[in-house]
Protein backbone atom coordinates (compact mmCIF):
# COMPACT_ATOMS: atom_id res chain seq x y z
CA UNK A 1 0.00 0.00 0.00
CA UNK A 2 1.48 3.25 -1.16
CA UNK A 3 2.02 6.36 1.54
CA UNK A 4 0.02 9.01 1.83
CA UNK A 5 1.43 12.13 1.11
CA UNK A 6 -0.98 14.19 3.12
CA UNK A 7 -0.30 12.60 6.04
CA UNK A 8 -2.34 11.13 9.25
CA UNK A 9 -4.45 14.09 9.55
CA UNK A 10 -7.05 14.27 5.98
CA UNK A 11 -9.82 14.25 8.10
CA UNK A 12 -8.39 17.24 9.98
CA UNK A 13 -7.53 18.87 7.15
CA UNK A 14 -11.24 18.27 5.64
CA UNK A 15 -12.77 19.22 8.82
CA UNK A 16 -10.90 22.58 8.82
CA UNK A 17 -12.47 22.95 4.77
CA UNK A 18 -15.97 22.02 5.99
CA UNK A 19 -15.58 24.45 9.08
CA UNK A 20 -14.61 27.37 6.69
CA UNK A 21 -17.11 26.48 4.24
CA UNK A 22 -19.69 26.49 7.22
CA UNK A 23 -18.54 29.63 8.94
CA UNK A 24 -18.83 31.76 5.54
CA UNK A 25 -22.83 30.15 5.17
CA UNK A 26 -23.62 31.20 9.05
CA UNK A 27 -21.89 34.85 8.24
CA UNK A 28 -24.09 34.75 5.26
CA UNK A 29 -27.41 34.16 6.99
CA UNK A 30 -26.74 36.18 9.94
CA UNK A 31 -26.12 39.52 7.69
CA UNK A 32 -29.50 38.76 5.95
CA UNK A 33 -30.87 38.59 9.68
CA UNK A 34 -29.55 41.70 10.37
CA UNK A 35 -30.59 43.58 7.41
CA UNK A 36 -34.08 42.21 7.75
CA UNK A 37 -34.12 43.76 11.24
CA UNK A 38 -32.75 46.84 10.17
CA UNK A 39 -35.33 47.01 7.71
CA UNK A 40 -38.25 46.78 10.23
CA UNK A 41 -36.24 49.04 12.00
CA UNK A 42 -36.32 51.71 8.97
CA UNK A 43 -39.87 51.19 8.96
CA UNK A 44 -41.02 51.77 12.27
CA UNK A 45 -38.88 54.86 12.01
CA UNK A 46 -40.99 56.09 9.11
CA UNK A 47 -44.04 54.88 10.80
CA UNK A 48 -44.77 52.90 7.89
CA UNK A 49 -46.84 50.04 9.63
CA UNK A 50 -47.77 47.76 6.67
CA UNK A 51 -44.31 48.02 5.16
CA UNK A 52 -43.08 46.89 9.00
CA UNK A 53 -45.79 44.04 9.38
CA UNK A 54 -44.45 42.14 6.09
CA UNK A 55 -40.63 42.86 6.85
CA UNK A 56 -41.11 41.40 10.97
CA UNK A 57 -42.87 38.38 8.94
CA UNK A 58 -39.82 38.24 6.48
CA UNK A 59 -37.55 38.16 9.82
CA UNK A 60 -39.68 36.11 11.79
CA UNK A 61 -39.09 33.29 9.39
CA UNK A 62 -35.42 34.08 9.09
CA UNK A 63 -34.77 34.20 12.88
CA UNK A 64 -37.00 30.70 13.19
CA UNK A 65 -35.12 29.22 10.63
CA UNK A 66 -31.47 30.02 11.74
CA UNK A 67 -32.57 29.28 15.20
CA UNK A 68 -33.88 25.72 13.95
CA UNK A 69 -30.49 24.93 12.27
CA UNK A 70 -28.63 25.98 15.47
CA UNK A 71 -26.55 29.09 13.42
CA UNK A 72 -28.70 31.33 16.10
CA UNK A 73 -29.41 30.46 19.64
CA UNK A 74 -33.12 29.54 20.21
CA UNK A 75 -33.45 31.70 23.05
CA UNK A 76 -31.57 34.57 21.30
CA UNK A 77 -33.80 34.23 18.30
CA UNK A 78 -37.21 34.00 20.35
CA UNK A 79 -35.19 37.30 22.55
CA UNK A 80 -34.95 39.63 19.21
CA UNK A 81 -38.19 38.23 17.47
CA UNK A 82 -40.00 39.53 20.79
CA UNK A 83 -38.36 43.31 20.80
CA UNK A 84 -38.87 43.57 17.12
CA UNK A 85 -42.62 42.95 17.61
CA UNK A 86 -42.83 45.42 20.36
CA UNK A 87 -41.35 48.03 18.62
CA UNK A 88 -44.34 47.11 15.70
CA UNK A 89 -46.97 46.80 18.12
CA UNK A 90 -45.77 50.27 19.53
CA UNK A 91 -46.05 51.82 16.65
CA UNK A 92 -49.49 50.39 15.69
CA UNK A 93 -50.46 51.53 19.53
CA UNK A 94 -49.65 55.07 18.94
CA UNK A 95 -51.43 55.68 15.61
CA UNK A 96 -54.56 54.27 16.81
Amino acid sequence: MAKLKTGRHTSALKAHRQSDTHAEHNLQIRSKIRTLARKVESAVAGKDAKAAKTFLSEAFAAWDKAAKTGIVHWRAASRKKSRLSQRVAGLASAKA
